[in-house]
């Protein structure tokens, strides 16, 4: 796993950038698992990542990852490979249509 070092960088943070949105110092951070490392995982960097690990812990970033109800399919392919997942355990890939739609 390309993140297995992450106990050693306990310092590393979350860009405020990433959610923007959200007011940080009264967000819960337990209840907003599934977001935040969604927009980790689209957009995040490595301290990002060393950051939600340190916060969530290996399965709890595991089982966000499962928990996301979108995810494009660079995304869900790292996604699968670095936390060693398969697509058929996730949300996404469970609803992602068989046929792509034409309008």
């Amino acid at each position: 796993m390309p993140f297995a070092d992450y106990k050693y960088h306990t310092d590393s943070t979350l860009r405020p950038s990433l959610l923007w949105e959200y007011d940080l110092a009264a967000i819960n951070w337990q209840a907003m698992r599934t977001i935040v490392v969604q927009r980790v995982l689209e957009r995040g960097r490595r301290d990002d990542f060393y950051a939600i690990l340190n916060m969530y812990g290996l399965e709890g970033v595991r089982d966000a990852l499962r928990d996301i109800p979108y995810m494009n399919d660079k995304d869900m392919n790292f996604a699968c490979h670095t936390f060693n997942l398969r697509k058929e355990d996730l949300k996404c890939y469970k609803r992602k249509p068989s046929r792509p739609y034409f309008v």
